[in-house]
């Protein structure tokens, strides 16, 4: 049985997250009600799986996180606030080796979470899964545009990156490596829920050499922008020409239980983009993206999937494998001077 330690400020938090994770088969091993006890807990107890507030008196989530990854290393899942300030404090936790979130339904203290019950059990049962060699060390601080080629580059080349648990990192990673004389239209597809998209966007916007935006319905891109699919929605590109790419966003049914879905982007950037086109998929569970890839693969584009070693989850990069239309296999520090080989003029 995993064995879980909640951690939050709020006696009704505690008291309503230690249920529902009872109820699902999860044991709770103790409960802590700020980071100092948190850490002291995680020592004690020796968890499967730590459920992580972020805002807390004493030792706040961020430094609990970073105080557990230094002594103990257990898988934590954050559990944030739906609003700017708590989506740019999950993404701090995630650099310092939380491995996923989910957005407290409300607020901090939240009557609503009960009826995410499913999710949050399915969560914190994905966490344990997570491989904290990689997760739980932290890369020197990338620097944008680092890679270059040795030849030039083709005209009008796009890739679709895919994301799920551990992937917010890696894609800033790939991203900021990328420079922007390689003229890439970026498509990212990060399995991430609405409010925090926006904000991821704007920290790759600040990272890298590309202009990256949340992706808005009609909006077009061109050489040197990028977009991150806004969560709740499906994001299609729905049509392209002279080098601009026409994003169309939906809120169809979720495939594989998630909205964003990696393989709506690809399969409908396969149809559409005349010109190269390369497909990467990242760390996460599940196998979003691997229909995708085959899709890629069947109009001749190139593809690429992180490799299980640097990986936090080996799902979907695993499932894409299988598929046996994925060409090249990569540590997550080289994805971004591959994606720059499949565009090189004279490769």
């Amino acid at each position: 049985m995993t064995r879980a330690v909640v951690v939050d400020d709020s006696h009704f938090m505690r008291t309503v997250i230690s249920d529902i994770l009872e109820d699902g088969g999860v044991e709770v091993a103790a409960q802590a009600r700020d980071g100092k006890q948190a850490v002291d807990a995680v020592a004690e107890h020796d968890p499967d799986v730590v459920t992580m507030d972020v805002e807390m008196p004493r030792m706040n989530g961020i430094e609990a996180v970073e105080e557990i990854m230094a002594t103990t290393p257990t898988p934590v899942l954050m559990l944030s606030a739906h609003t700017e300030d708590g989506a740019d404090a999950t993404f701090e936790a995630l650099e310092k080796g939380a491995v996923d979130f989910l957005a407290k339904p409300g607020g901090e203290v939240s009557t609503e979470i009960s009826s995410h019950g499913d999710a949050l059990v399915e969560k914190v049962e994905s966490a344990t899964r997570a491989d904290l060699s990689s997760v739980g060390t932290r890369d020197p601080e990338p620097e944008s545009g680092t890679i270059d080629a040795d030849h030039g580059y083709v005209e009008n080349p796009t890739v679709v990156i895919g994301a799920s648990t551990g992937g917010p990192r890696v894609v800033e990673r790939v991203l900021s490596d990328l420079p922007r004389d390689a003229d890439l239209r970026v498509l990212v597809v990060q399995h991430m829920p609405d409010g925090f998209t926006e904000r991821f966007a704007a920290r790759l916007d600040r990272r890298s050499e590309y202009d990256v935006v949340e992706a808005d319905d009609g909006m077009r891109i061109g050489g040197g922008e990028a977009v991150v699919a806004q969560g709740g929605y499906h994001m299609e590109v729905a049509g392209y020409g002279g080098g601009r790419i026409r994003i169309r966003l939906n809120e169809d049914e979720p495939m594989h239980g998630v909205r964003p879905a990696i393989d709506v982007t690809m399969e409908s950037a396969a149809k559409k983009v005349s010109d190269p086109l390369t497909g990467v998929v990242l760390t996460g569970m599940g196998k979003d993206g691997a229909v995708g890839i085959e899709a890629i693969k069947g109009v001749a584009g190139a593809t690429i999937a992180q490799n299980e070693e640097t990986c936090s989850v080996f799902g979907i990069p695993a499932r894409a494998i299988e598929t046996g239309c994925v060409d090249s296999v990569l540590p997550a520090d080289e994805v971004s001077k591959e994606i720059l080989r499949t565009i090189q003029a004279n490769g």
